[in-house]
C-alpha cells in the first residue's frame, strides 16, 4: 500500500485544501494523510477566516506520521507563516522524505492571502531546497522569481530561476495563461523542458486546481512514477476534472474529483 501525506489547510467548503487532496489520493488508490496547519472558514465564493495551527501541533501531526506510519510522498500547500514552514522543512528532514512537492498557496480564488509577506523568504530558504518539484501557477512563479510571466520563454526562465534556489524538477501551470484556446505547463528537469498543453475549458469552476494538481502528482510519485509522467498524469486528471464539470455553490464551484476514474471505466467498457 503506498502511502502520501499532505501538509496543507482545511477547506470546509470541500474544494480544496486537505479534502480535495484526500480525495485525489483516493481516486488514485493511495492511502491519504494529513497534519493540518490551519482551519479555514471559506466556500466557493470566498475565505471568510483563517484560524493557523500552533507550529507545535503541525510538528506533533507530522512526527505521528513519521514515528508510526511513514509515507512514500509528501505534499505542501498552503503553510501560512514562516514559524510553520520553518517546522514543516525540520520535519521532512528528519524523517529524511524525498518525493516532496510544494505547492506554494499564496492566493485564494477569490483573491484572498493564504501566506504571510515574510513567509515567503522562509519558502525560499527552508522549504524549496527539500522539493523534489514546485507547482507554482504563473502569479506564484511571478512572485517567487521577481519576474513578469507572459510567454512560453518567460515560463522556462522563471523555471530555471526556481531551479536555482535549489529545487530539482518545476511545473509551471498555465491557467493564467493569456492564450483562451489552450492552457500549457511546463516541466523543467534541470537539464531540459517538456509541455503539456490542453484545451482551455471556460468556467468559473476551478476552485481547488492546484491543490488537486500538486495531489496528483504527489500521489504518482508516491507510486514510483517518474517526475514526467507524474506531471502528465496530473494534467490529465485536472483536464477531465474541469471539463466533467459539478454545479455547487454560487462562485468559484469545485472541480470533479471522480471525473478521471470515471472515464477510465467508460473506456475500458468500450474496449
Amino acid at each position: 500500500m503506498k502511502k502520501a501525506l499532505t501538509i496543507a489547510g482545511s477547506d470546509c467548503g470541500g474544494g480544496a485544501g486537505i479534502q480535495a487532496d484526500l480525495k485525489t489520493f483516493q481516486e488514485l488508490e493511495v492511502f491519504g494523510m494529513s497534519a493540518l496547519t490551519a482551519v479555514t472558514a471559506q466556500n466557493t465564493v470566498g475565505v471568510h477566516a483563517v484560524y493557523p495551527m500552533l507550529a507545535e501541533a503541525v510538528a506533533k501531526q507530522i512526527q505521528a506520521i513519521g514515528d508510526d506510519i511513514g509515507t512514500d510522498a509528501v505534499k505542501t500547500g498552503m503553510l501560512f507563516s514562516a514559524e510553520i514552514i520553518e517546522t514543516v522543512s525540520e520535519n521532512i528532514k528528519k524523517y529524511q522524505w524525498k518525493n516532496v512537492v510544494v505547492d506554494p498557496v499564496m492566493i485564494a480564488k477569490g483573491g484572498a492571502s493564504l501566506l504571510q509577506e515574510e513567509a515567503i523568504f522562509a519558502l525560499k530558504k527552508y522549504l524549496l531546497p527539500l522539493a523534489k518539484v514546485i507547482t507554482p501557477n504563473i502569479p506564484e512563479a511571478e512572485v517567487l522569481t521577481g519576474m513578469k510571466i507572459r510567454t512560453i520563454e518567460d515560463k522556462r526562465e522563471a523555471a530555471v530561476r526556481l531551479c536555482d534556489i535549489g529545487v530539482r524538477n518545476v511545473v509551471i501551470k498555465g491557467g493564467h495563461d493569456e492564450n483562451e484556446l489552450e492552457s500549457t505547463d511546463i516541466l523543467f528537469d534541470g537539464s531540459g523542458f517538456h509541455t503539456f498543453t490542453n484545451k482551455r475549458i471556460l468556467t468559473k469552476n476551478t476552485h481547488g486546481t492546484g491543490c488537486t494538481f500538486s495531489a496528483v502528482i504527489t500521489a504518482e510519485l508516491a507510486k514510483g512514477s517518474s517526475i514526467y509522467d507524474a506531471a502528465l498524469s496530473a494534467k490529465d486528471f485536472i483536464q477531465a476534472a474541469i471539463e466533467d464539470q459539478i454545479e455547487i455553490g454560487h462562485g468559484h464551484g469545485p472541480t470533479n474529483h471522480w471525473a478521471f476514474r470515471k472515464r477510465k471505466y467508460i473506456e475500458e467498457l468500450a474496449k
